[in-house]
């Protein structure tokens, strides 16, 4: 099954539905992020295996790079996971 275009005048997605999906999540690094943000994923992605998630710290030791691949199965779900992720106090990019 694909979903080539969106719903309701939406713009289509060039991805095919499910898939393998990473989403790169950076912010500032602080105890509880990585925790709080596996618990964002696992909100849209409930099948998200937290202890897949590659982390990175920044070279100077203030951020923290986490890519947590999730099994997309919809736009809206894309969607609905990069908003909450951007609205995160401690997310400062979502790519």
């Amino acid at each position: 099954m694909s979903e080539l275009t969106g719903k309701s005048g939406d713009t289509p997605s060039l991805l095919e539905f499910p898939c393998d999906f990473p989403v790169k999540i950076m912010g500032v690094r602080s105890d509880g992020f990585a925790q709080a943000i596996a618990e964002v994923v696992l909100r849209h992605a409930p099948d998200f295996d937290a202890a897949t998630m590659e982390m990175r710290v920044s070279k100077a030791g203030n951020y923290l790079a986490l890519t947590c691949t999730v099994r997309a199965t919809s736009k809206a779900q894309l969607d609905a996971l990069y908003m909450e992720l951007t609205r995160h106090p401690d997310v400062k990019v979502v790519l």
